[in-house]
């Protein structure tokens, strides 16, 4: 008799444990609609407004935006990525143009502006590689519609349009670095039979004048369309 009493405790227990555990975790649930909502807020006062640096995480915003901390991370992934990487290619390759003031510099920069170019060479590919990464993490995002038409605004902006705008910089720069490096290697070629005064070359011969002058026709144009990418590519360039 006992034990069947015994029996019947434990089992009229379980009811108030369980009903206590499915409490328990449907208020961890309720969570959700809170950090979706801190989330959005998040995006659409500091991240749409601000610049493309984005800011890491703090230990309370990580809490408060719960699991989608996971997808900030895809942002702030491919900025910090994209980044580096234009820090390092691309713009060696403009500091290296904006150097270039007098004929003798054409000379002089050469084989530093030939090491850059190399480089430069691989960031097209490499900023492809880094959206696609981004694309694909995006696709596996499962985002209720309210938070994924904010979320879509930031990457767009974060993403697309910097992928998109630094294209034609970098084609831009890499077309006018390998003229660049024509014209430092022609008068190299041409040693000693070249004057050099502060804004022009003389050379002993016509074609040499000629062949010069080709160079620089292409040169001068080349150098305008550089300038108007970088000028529509504006913040794209960190």
């Amino acid at each position: 008799m006992l034990r069947d009493r015994l029996a019947q405790f434990r089992y009229a227990l379980m009811i108030p444990v369980l009903f206590m555990l499915a409490l328990q975790i449907t208020a961890c649930g309720d969570k959700e609609p809170e950090q979706r909502k801190a989330f959005i807020t998040f995006l659409q006062t500091t991240i749409l407004p601000g610049g493309e640096r984005l800011p890491t995480l703090s230990e309370d915003q990580k809490k408060q935006f719960g699991t989608y901390v996971a997808d900030y991370q895809i942002l702030l992934m491919f900025t910090q990525q994209y980044t580096q990487a234009v820090n390092a290619s691309l713009l060696p390759v403009l500091d290296q143009v904006n150097q270039i003031r007098v004929p003798q510099d054409y000379l002089t920069h050469r084989v530093d502006l030939q090491q850059s170019a190399g480089a430069l060479n691989l960031l097209e590919p490499q900023i492809e590689r880094l959206k696609k990464q981004a694309d694909d993490a995006r696709a596996a995002l499962k985002q209720p519609d309210d938070l994924k038409a904010v979320y879509e605004q930031a990457y767009t902006k974060l993403v697309i349009q910097p992928a998109q705008q630094v294209t034609p910089v970098v084609t831009s720069a890499a077309t006018l670095s390998e003229t660049l490096i024509q014209v430092g290697n022609f008068l190299n070629m041409q040693g000693t039979q070249v004057t050099y005064g502060p804004t022009s070359v003389a050379f002993p011969t016509r074609l040499q004048a000629t062949q010069y002058n080709e160079l620089m026709a292409g040169l001068q144009n080349q150098h305008q369309q550089l300038i108007q990418a970088q000028t529509v590519a504006g913040a794209a360039l960190r």
